[in-house]
């Protein structure tokens, strides 16, 4: 990034120069430099401080016109922004030590292919499925809105159906292929996502997408438009299956637990959860991934609770496709793609890919004939 004097910060020219630097995101806070984020990683640029008069500029340049009458009450809002012919941006405002301060997540016009992404073949068979719920886990950054669209636009490409995805705010856009998409954003076409989810219920859906299940009320519509025979594809905030369906049941009071159980195993179809890794070169992330298809007996372990039987059963998956995080690790780095010793930094699950790399959890080696 070069050096910047002008008096008022340009946003569009900054988010362009990010967007071809291949930055992910881009931070801006009051009397701090305009950071971004590459690779996974926080880099300071050699801009001037942002001030007070450049935020209220940016504000004035990105912000819709339905959030003006409630920026100067508001603690936090998500939005999105576009800059034609470039991108688009989702953005947070929010609130640090009294000041504004606002995050950039950029967008892509193109939508990536699982090939792209390098995510797993098997993610190609839930395009497949026509009813339940298909979730997309992992911490913040991990790219499940990407894999997510991926997925929307298999679907868009191969079936032909009506997809109608609720988000807040909208990220990628979709065009019609094979498929009809209604793209509806939260305060705009919905009052939320619970009544986003009711009311597409009555306008024909096969595919509905929830950008995120972040509260019960959503949780629970999510599951009946599932069991009236749609595919519904979702987002938690979540690193592995078992903690997806502990945070799923958990939401609800110990006496409707049972119950829960027992409607999420009859709804929940797979969970995939991710993490991006950085790649051996130090340019570029990749992704691993756990992967686990609900089961006959999966579904018994969900409604018995006996949910740490599930993590063995993915283990000895591979028939269904189904693959642990640190069997995805090692796969990785049979590859030569990332290093031991960042797969054992980034792994949930320390002691267990130590001792597949010695060699001590003979079933995971001998299925990728790993050699070192």
């Amino acid at each position: 990034m070069v050096d910047k004097n002008e008096s008022i910060f340009d946003i569009n020219e900054f988010l362009e120069k990010a967007v071809k630097e291949g930055a992910s995101d881009v931070h801006l806070r009051i009397d701090e430099v305009p950071v971004v984020r590459k690779d996974g990683k926080i880099i300071k640029t050699d801009y001037p401080l942002i001030t007070e008069k450049d935020i209220s500029h940016v504000l004035n340049t990105v912000l819709p016109k339905y959030l003006r009458t409630k920026v100067q009450s508001a603690f936090d809002l998500d939005f999105s922004y576009e800059i034609k012919g470039l991108s688009r941006f989702r953005i947070n405002m929010g609130r640090q030590m009294g000041n504004t301060s606002l995050v950039f997540r950029i967008i892509p016009y193109e939508i990536p292919s699982f090939e792209d992404l390098h995510l797993p073949p098997a993610l190609n068979n839930f395009s497949k499925f026509n009813s339940g719920i298909v979730l997309v886990t992992g911490p913040t950054g991990s790219g499940k809105s990407t894999t997510i669209a991926s997925l929307i636009d298999l679907i868009n490409k191969t079936e032909r159906k009506h997809i109608i995805t609720i988000e807040d705010p909208i990220e990628f856009i979709y065009s019609n292929k094979n498929c009809i998409i209604t793209q509806r954003q939260v305060e705009i076409d919905t009052l939320s996502f619970p009544d986003g989810v009711k009311y597409a219920l009555r306008q024909d859906p096969d595919v509905v997408l929830i950008g995120e299940i972040r509260d019960i009320e959503t949780l629970t519509s999510a599951m009946k438009a599932a069991e009236t025979g749609h595919l519904v594809i979702s987002s938690l905030h979540t690193n592995d299956a078992i903690q997806t369906v502990n945070r799923i049941v958990g939401m609800y009071e110990p006496q409707d637990r049972e119950n829960v159980r027992k409607q999420l195993a009859e709804t929940l179809r797979a969970c995939i959860a991710q993490k991006l890794i950085p790649v051996k070169t130090g340019h570029g992330r990749v992704p691993a991934c756990e992967i686990m298809v609900v089961t006959p007996t999966i579904k018994d372990y969900i409604i018995k609770d006996e949910l740490e039987q599930i993590y063995d059963l993915v283990k000895k998956g591979s028939y269904n496709d189904m693959i642990t995080m640190n069997m995805s690790l090692l796969q990785l780095i049979k590859d030569g793609v990332i290093s031991k010793e960042t797969a054992i930094e980034v792994s949930d699950n320390k002691v267990e890919i130590e001792q597949m790399l010695r060699g001590a959890y003979h079933g995971t080696t001998e299925k990728f004939n790993i050699q070192f």
